[in-house]
């Protein structure tokens, strides 16, 4: 049941990322939300080890944790792709 938690709040951190670094990057909405499941897992590991954010709940510091895992994918993505 974590992992699928992850891949929803996936979507909707991708689509918070997206919303905060606005651009074109020429991957498009599935690129967009592949980062965003990509940047949970990131997050969500990350956050675990920090004691930021559990893998298995749907709260407010695991949507935090989430998007900041995908803000960082996206933004790496940027810079590789420009």
């Amino acid at each position: 049941m974590a992992i699928l938690s992850w891949v929803i709040l996936g979507l909707i951190a991708g689509i918070l990322a997206k919303w905060l670094m606005p651009g074109n990057d020429g991957g498009g909405f599935i690129m967009t939300v592949l980062l965003g499941i990509a940047g949970s897992f990131l997050g969500g590991f990350i956050g675990s080890f920090f004691n930021l954010g559990s893998t298995g709940d749907f709260s407010i510091s695991s949507l935090l944790t989430a998007t900041s895992g995908a803000f960082l994918l996206l933004f790496v993505y940027n810079k590789l792709i420009k």
